[in-house]
Order: structure tokens, then sequence, then C-alpha cells
């Protein structure tokens, strides 16, 4: 079959999974155009829906693909353009429980949960003090990573709360009062509330702001705790990518983390003491993420793509 897969080309995850998508699938894939004899259009960005002519999205069996939706921000405009897309909508397809049961209130369309997939072939463990030594970080102090946008991009200084940056802070804050002598690992887009945060409390760090891919997988082998402080997720894929490069990852209850983590590497940011994963805390999420390898949830996904059209 013949899929066009929508994506944002924001150089970002969509981007990404699309491309991984396209080679590792039994199936056709396009992202540049929709022919007549196209099958399915996966709309992986949901939020870019319109970018595509209505009378052919009205032709085709459509995915659309909501990684999540936050609850504060779903107000009369958001809720409208959620509708309007609905009804060129077949079938929904979302990474967590949780996405699915916030978008469940606002259409009757069958809504399809399938996680995401770990690209065991780019993501692997790297020689820890290598790692550091080519970020330029100390290799004498306790590295805390977080590799995602924090900082809402209309004014570049209002904290993207969804995304937790304060409760990153807080807990990093806790770790360096604990007594470990903390530095902090950036990377992606609009990093700006956290590393504002950081300099007032004197708490060291380095960003690099947008590294290749295969930087990135090294940047996680340099670490020590990442940790994921998001109030509204529907991965992150960040959880996936600790098991795999064996990177310690504590995380909130968002998203997939319940599907990965043990109870122990969970937090609540109202009230939690520092927590530091064991061996077994990191065996028990790499024993969860071999049932999700990149061939066998592809498989998966291509499974899906084919029902739609039956």
């Amino acid at each position: 079959m013949k899929i066009f897969c929508h994506i944002p080309r924001e150089n970002w995850f969509c981007d990404r999974y699309g491309t991984e998508y396209l080679n590792f699938s039994n199936h056709t894939v396009s992202f540049s155009e929709i022919h007549e004899d196209t099958d399915v259009i996966w709309l992986l960005a949901s939020w870019c829906w319109n970018q595509i002519n209505p009378k052919i999205l009205e032709s085709k069996k459509v995915v659309c693909t909501i990684h999540h939706e936050v609850p504060w921000k779903f107000d009369e405009n958001r809720e409208r353009n959620f509708l309007e897309r609905d009804r060129i909508v077949d079938v929904y397809h979302v990474p967590c429980q949780k996405t699915k049961d916030f978008i469940s209130k606002y259409t009757k369309k069958p809504i399809k949960i399938l996680t995401y997939w770990c690209n065991n072939h780019l993501f692997k463990p790297h020689n820890k003090i290598e790692a550091k030594k080519k970020f330029g970080v100390p290799l004498d102090k306790f590295i805390i990573g977080s590799f995602q946008r924090d900082t809402e991009g209309h004014d570049l200084k209002t904290p993207k709360l969804e995304k937790g940056p304060d409760i990153f802070v807080s807990y990093v804050k806790k770790i360096k009062d604990s007594g470990k002598d903390v530095h902090v690992l950036l990377n992606g887009w609009r990093r700006n509330y956290v590393i504002n945060e950081l300099n007032s409390l004197n708490i060291p760090h380095t960003y690099i702001e947008l590294p290749s891919m295969s930087n990135v997988v090294e940047m996680y082998s340099a670490l020590d705790l990442y940790i994921v402080g998001s109030r509204v997720e529907g991965g992150p894929q960040s959880i996936i990518e600790c098991g795999m490069t064996n990177t310690p990852v504590i995380s909130t209850d968002v998203g997939i983390a319940r599907k990965f983590l043990p109870d122990s590497c969970i937090f609540n940011p109202e009230k939690y003491d520092v927590y530091q994963p064991k061996e077994q805390d990191m065996d028990y999420l790499k024993n969860n993420i071999n049932s999700f390898l990149i061939e066998k949830q592809v498989k998966k996904y291509d499974l899906f793509f084919e029902e739609v059209i039956k």
C-alpha cells in the first residue's frame, strides 16, 4: 500500500520518526506528493493538517497522530480546530492511554494506541569518559541531562509548563543541596528558561543547541542522570532513548513512563526524595524496551495502516 506521511519539517522528532518509518516499513511511504493511488494520508504532525488541500483529505483515508494535548491550552480555538479536523479524520493514533483518554471526550472516531518504537540501530551506549570529554563537561561532576525545549516561543522567557522546566530545575537544586557537585548538560531549542534559572542558582551548565542525532546519542552517555519533569507528554521518547543508551532516568508520571519504568523511577513533583536509579531499575527498563525495537514495532504500524483501508 502507499502512504503519504505529512511531517512538519522542523528538524525535530516528527521528521525523524517519519523518516524511520519510511526506512523500515514494508509499505511505500512518501513525504513529497499525494498521488491518485495513495491509500492513506498520515498526519504525523496533527498541527500541520491544514497545509493539505481539504478536498484531498476528504478523498482519502486519513490517520491523525495526536502525541498529546495540554489541558490548560485546549481553549475554544483549540477545540474548534480539533473539531474541524475531526471531520476529515478516519482514525486517530496516539502513543499512550492518557492521550486517548483526553481526545476521546471530543471525538467518536476510532483511537488506536501504538507506542513509539526504539531505534536500536541509532541509540547505543558509548564510553562515558570519552563522551564527557567530547562535550566538554567535567569528568569529576555529577552530570544531569535534559534534551527538550522548555520555553514558550512568543517571548523566549515564559516557561513551557507542560514540559516542566520548573520541576526539572527544582530536582537539580535538590540534588545539589544533597551534596552532589552537579553540572547540567542541555540540548534542544528554546532552553532560555532553564538556563536563566540555573544561572540564578549558580549551577553550571553546558548547552549545545542543535546537535546532530549521532551527537545526541553520545550526549546521553555523558550523563549520570536524565530527568523528565514534564506535566504532559505523549512519550517522552527520551525515556526510551535512555534505556537504549543505558542512561539512568527518572520521570514524572506522564505518557509512557509507567509502561517502561519501575515505580522507583517515577516521582511525584509535589513530594519526592532524590533517587538515583539502580542497576535493577535499568534492567527493568531495558527489558521492557526489547518489545518495542524498531523492526518489531514498525510491523505493528504497517498492520495498523492495512486495517485502516479494509
